[in-house]
Formats: C-alpha cells, sequence, structure tokens
C-alpha cells in the first residue's frame, strides 16, 4: 500500500502558516518552525512584538469543531482553576477555533520545559497532585462530543478497520486475526471483572512527552486527545519497568492523587488492558494516515513484515500479561 501523491497538508506552506496567523489579528515576524507532530501540524511562529507562539493546525476531518471547542474549554476550565494546562489564546471575538481556507487552527503561547524525571519519587508526587487536580476538575461535568476511551472504540473499531484491510502480510493474517480476538477477549475479561466503572473527562495522551518540567514543576501539554474514560488511564503512562517498579511508581502518584480525588484500586486491573487497546489503536492510527506522505517518511518500518510479527508477539505478550493478578 502506498501513499497518495497529494494531501490537504500539502496546501500548508510557510506563506500559508504566516498568513493563517495574521488573519487571527496577530502579527506574525517570519520566524517559523515546524514542531514534532503527525496527527496535526503545529509550527512555532515569532511575533512583531518578539514573543512565540504555537500555531496547531487540525487534522481536516478528524474532529468537528464541537469536539475542538470542548477540548479548549477543557483546558480552559483547567487553566482558571490555576491548574497548569495550556489552553489556546482567545482572539477575535473571543474564539479559539479559526479557520484559514480549509484549514481550522488555533494558537497557544509557547511553553518549554524539559522530560520530567519519573524515576525520582518526588516528582512523581508532585505529578500524581497535579493529575489529581485535572481529575477533580474532569468530574464536574462530561464530555459531549468527545470520545470515549473503551474497547469499541480503541479496540474493536481499530481491528476491524485492520482486519478490513490489507496491512499484515498475507501469511500473517490469520495469526492476528486469532491474536487480536484474544487480546480483545482479554480486556473485556478485565473490564467485566471491575464491573461498574467511574469515567471522567480526562487528558487521555498523559506520557511523558505531554508533560513539560520546569523549576515551578509540570504543565500539562497537548489535550487533542481528550477523552472520556477511567482516571487510570492518565496514570499508567507514567509507570515503566517490571510490575514491583510499576507498582512503586504507582504508589507515589497516588500519594499526591489522592489529595484531590479519590481513586478506585479496582482500575489498577485495568493498566495491561489499557497497554493492550493502545497496541491495537497505535497500529490503526498508522494505518488510518498512510495516504499522508508523512507517515511513510516517518515510520517506514510500518508497512514491514518484521514490524508486524513484532506486533503480534507484543499482543500475545498482552494476552498473558493481562492475566497475571496485579497486587497492590
Amino acid at each position: 500500500m502506498t501513499a497518495t501523491a497529494s494531501h490537504p497538508y500539502d496546501a500548508l506552506t510557510p506563506d500559508v502558516v504566516l498568513d493563517a496567523v495574521d488573519a487571527t489579528g496577530l502579527r506574525a515576524d517570519g520566524r517559523l518552525l515546524a514542531l514534532g507532530s503527525y496527527e496535526n501540524r503545529v509550527y512555532q511562529v515569532g511575533l512583531d512584538d518578539g514573543r512565540y507562539v504555537v500555531a496547531k493546525f487540525y487534522r481536516p476531518g478528524r474532529w468537528s469543531d464541537e469536539a475542538i471547542r470542548e477540548e479548549h474549554a477543557f483546558t480552559q476550565a483547567l487553566a482558571d482553576s490555576e491548574i497548569p494546562a495550556v489552553p489556546p489564546l482567545a482572539l477575535a471575538g473571543d474564539e479559539t477555533l479559526s479557520r484559514f481556507g480549509n484549514f481550522r487552527l488555533a494558537v497557544f503561547p509557547r511553553r518549554g520545559g524539559r522530560t520530567p524525571e519519573l524515576e525520582d519519587s518526588a516528582v512523581l508526587e508532585w505529578l500524581g497532585r497535579f493529575i489529581g487536580r485535572i481529575h477533580a476538575v474532569g468530574a464536574t461535568a462530561p464530555f459531549q462530543h468527545r470520545q470515549c476511551l473503551d474497547l469499541n472504540t480503541f479496540g474493536s473499531q481499530p481491528g476491524e478497520f485492520m482486519l478490513a484491510g490489507n496491512w499484515p502480510p498475507a501469511d500473517l493474517r490469520g495469526d492476528y486475526e486469532r491474536t487480536l480476538h484474544s487480546v480483545l477477549e482479554g480486556v473485556r475479561a478485565c473490564f467485566d471483572a471491575i464491573g461498574n466503572l467511574r469515567t471522567l473527562r480526562l487528558h487521555g495522551d498523559c506520557h511523558p512527552g505531554n508533560v513539560m518540567w520546569t523549576d515551578l514543576g509540570p504543565h500539562f501539554v497537548d489535550f487533542d486527545d481528550c477523552c472520556t474514560g477511567p482516571a487510570i488511564q492518565d496514570l499508567w503512562m507514567l509507570l515503566s519497568g517490571e510490575r514491583a517498579e510499576m507498582n512503586r511508581q504507582l504508589a507515589d502518584l497516588l500519594a499526591g492523587y489522592e489529595d484531590f480525588a479519590d481513586f478506585d484500586p479496582r482500575e489498577v486491573r485495568l493498566v495491561e488492558a489499557l497497554r493492550s487497546l493502545r497496541l491495537i489503536h497505535y497500529a490503526a492510527w498508522l494505518a488510518r494516515r498512510w495516504d499522508d506522505p508523512a507517515f511513510p517518511r516517518a515510520f517506514p518500518w510500518f508497512n514491514t513484515r518484521s514490524w508486524w510479527e513484532e506486533h503480534i508477539a507484543a499482543l500475545r505478550d498482552q494476552i498473558a500479561r493481562m492475566a497475571e493478578p496485579w497486587y497492590f
């Protein structure tokens, strides 16, 4: 399967980026730096007054305007509660979502930082406090237009998409389909074991790259994947290592988290289930974006037999990991 000759982002030239920022009422001075982003296109833009802003051009066709505005409203609610999230700037008419040609964009203040030191217990507790505060705000109202993180949205649908296409090599398709079925059954069993599960508004993609650390502590960026789901979703991606090490890290996170929000310990049962869903969803994300020329360039290994063999092996490993009891 090959990339098509053109893509909507092909029209997003540097001149278009600068003109789009100008159209918001800001004045770009020509300084422009593309930042690392594949789902959207994100640029650091210099302004005439010496400041820098970050312009985010949303992928055409992905989110509705209402879903994007919910992302913006959520981050603004967090900032209003003095939680270090980075909402977009309100521009003409107090609007945070702008249009320029066929593109939708938002402009954010630039916030720097470094990756947090996750081996430091004090850092984990600090992060846990702010995630707890995010969830305390997230629990006050539901999303109406954002997706839910569940077995169907992040597992069954992406799996069906892969099987409907030609992504696994023909001689691996049977192995992939059988393994996918077993993984989804394991995920279902994890969720069924909990039963009634509380969900709330989440960051949704709270991995270390979306947490910027400074001497003043953390701030959270990129709420593009904010969604409704269980609280553990914003905690498990900060864990690493063997099970005992992850237990210690989670205890440190919860030492801060539970200062501001209650945590249902049964949700620990979902860590490996959510990891499984992320693996399935990630493969389908790459496949769905393969017509964007940036993806074959950035992920050339995806469309190879060796990658699919490793992916199937990783899914099989998750079947065993989900079956292991998690003593916490």
